[in-house]
């Protein structure tokens, strides 16, 4: 019972080590994947993320985890969270960590390399317009897939403040006056 509870320090270095290990790699997998892989789960998505976390929980408690094996591995799991979140307040740091938000959508027209690069379907983007409001394309001036994953829809009335799309690669023509007729953009949207 006793070495239930016990840990020696060689031990919970290795815990902590690959505590920190697995959480670094987790991120990098989030990262290379993209911010898709954490929003918005589906039941497939959800069943990943369970057995991901078995997988994570049994590496960092060494397979054979006691009662302060697991105590070292969550302190040292919150641990390296609260530091790279103080890290990440660094724009250089939060840059290299999370992926910029992409531009799915200029005005009425899906731009498709983004949405490809995204990781967003078609049909994703269209119910995310349905749940926005949005009743026809005219009414979009962008959509933008933001860092954690959420897709923010903006409608198409007042012109927009430059610095709230000065993190979003590609938005720089969004920001000019909006045009007094929705249907100036002329033809060729494709859906």
């Amino acid at each position: 019972m006793a070495e239930q509870l016990g840990i020696d320090w060689e031990l919970a270095g290795l815990v902590a080590l690959a505590t920190v290990a697995m959480y670094l790699t987790l991120i990098a997998c989030v990262r290379v994947v993209g911010q898709r892989s954490l929003s918005n789960m589906s039941s497939f998505d959800l069943g990943c993320a369970i057995a991901l976390g078995a997988v994570v929980g049994r590496t960092a408690l060494l397979l054979d985890p006691t009662l302060l094996v697991g105590v070292v591995a969550m302190v040292t799991l919150f641990s390296t969270q609260a530091i790279l979140a103080r890290l990440r307040q660094s724009r250089w740091v939060d840059r290299l960590m999370n992926r910029p938000p992409v531009l799915l959508m200029a005005g009425p027209l899906p731009l498709r390399d983004n949405m490809r690069a995204g990781h967003v379907a078609e049909d994703e983007l269209r119910q995310r317009l349905r749940l926005a409001g949005i009743r026809h394309l005219d009414e979009v001036r962008c959509v933008v897939l933001e860092r954690n994953g959420s897709v923010s829809v903006v409608r198409r009335s007042e012109p927009l403040d430059p610095w709230l799309f000065s993190d979003v690669p590609g938005a720089q023509q969004l920001c000019g006056p909006a045009p007094a007729d929705p249907g100036e953009r002329g033809a060729g949207r494709s859906t």
